[in-house]
């Protein structure tokens, strides 16, 4: 390369860097962006499985039955969301989503450690995601076995120990697929949403054909479900396909409400709907959507629980995954394939969902009217 075609790239170079820094927005996706993803990732990317929410079940009401309670709660392992008597409670917060673990101590445990004969607790763990009841199982068996010891050493014998018996609902095998694939559903249409309803507006602005919209008789809001309602009908083809794929393919169980499903999957979309049009009318060209869609996607699908149990979060961030519609949905689909769950156990993400989607309707009603 001689002299002169390097001034003329210089010169090529200095263009590209005063078009890129001329552009406010660029240049906080350049100097910002990087930033807080890399703090929102390190702080919510955590493989570690702490903090499990465990119900606790205790028959015998005994010191020794507290005492091996207090070494579960003492831990950083477990944290005990609820407790009571019967075995039923355990049970429905499980079904629920609000307990992964279930810690069963039956009656007579004091007397039976005390006395040497030995006796059974039975752990049960929310088989869903495999990796979280895995981990907590052997988190439990450690945490029994040390009490174990200090009683037989306590008893100067051994033997007449604590059995810990460990049963897994949901997902008796353990596959970690039957977590992940229902899951991938939700991400999937998510990505379909926003990617077409993101250009939507911009595309018309590009191409020169917004100004004949807004002068046909058209109304703003006729234009507005004009664009969205071809894909919301295309996610809803695409739900049913991913799902018919999951089922016949992966065999994974669906044994809960189709009907819920529907409803949910109906208020996603027009969640993610809102989204992706509110995005168009804040963006300029195709290009900024795209990058304007790529900043938000990352961040949903990390704080969604999708890769990371939103549990192992910090408290921050677990609070922070309350606005995202990605996470409401994937418990909806995942209680509904795993757990045979209906409308009676998801009001709450469904309440959820419903609030997200009319308040996103609304908000991008408003947006697309004030960008004509």
């Amino acid at each position: 390369m001689n002299a002169a075609s390097r001034l003329r790239v210089r010169r090529v170079v200095a263009k590209e860097l005063r078009q890129l820094f001329r552009d406010p927005k660029t240049k906080r996706v350049i100097f910002v962006s990087p930033v807080v993803q890399l703090l929102l990732f390190g702080y919510a990317v955590n493989t570690d499985v702490r903090h499990v929410a465990t119900f606790l079940v205790d028959h015998d009401r005994s010191a020794e039955s507290r005492e091996l309670a207090d070494a579960f709660t003492a831990s950083d392992y477990f944290r005990v969301v609820g407790t009571s008597d019967r075995s039923a409670d355990m049970g429905e917060a499980l079904d629920h989503g609000d307990a992964k673990v279930g810690l069963e101590i039956p009656a007579g445990f004091g007397a039976a450690v005390l006395g040497g004969t030995g006796t059974a607790i039975q752990l049960l763990v929310d088989g869903s995601n495999s990796n979280t009841a895995t981990v907590a199982a052997g988190y439990a068996a450690k945490i029994v076995q040390a009490r174990s010891q200090r009683l037989a050493a306590a008893r100067g014998a051994a033997g007449g120990g604590i059995d810990l018996r460990v049963r897994a609902w949901f997902n008796p095998a353990m596959e970690s697929r039957v977590y992940n694939v229902p899951a991938v559903i939700g991400v999937i249409v998510l990505l379909m949403c926003l990617l077409l309803t993101a250009m939507a507006v911009v595309r018309e602005r590009e191409m020169g054909t917004l100004e004949q919209l807004l002068v046909s008789p058209l109304s703003p809001g006729e234009i507005m479900l004009g664009k969205t309602l071809p894909v919301a009908g295309i996610a809803m083809v695409q739900l049913g396909l991913v799902t018919a794929v999951a089922l016949l393919w992966f065999q994974i169980p669906l044994r809960g409400s189709v009907p819920a499903l529907l409803v949910a999957a109906g208020l996603f979309i027009l969640a993610g709907l809102s989204l992706g049009l509110f995005i168009s009318t804040i963006s300029r060209t195709q290009q900024e959507a795209f990058l304007a869609m790529f900043l938000f996607i990352l961040p949903a699908i990390i704080l969604s629980g999708f890769l990371y149990p939103v549990d192992t979060m910090p408290e921050f961030f677990r609070e922070l995954t309350l606005l995202n519609p990605l996470r409401h949905f994937l418990e909806v689909v995942r209680a509904i394939f795993l757990k045979g769950s209906g409308f009676a156990e998801l009001w709450r993400q469904f309440l959820v969902l419903g609030i997200m989607a009319s308040g996103g309707v609304a908000l991008a009603t408003d947006r697309f009217r004030r960008s004509l």
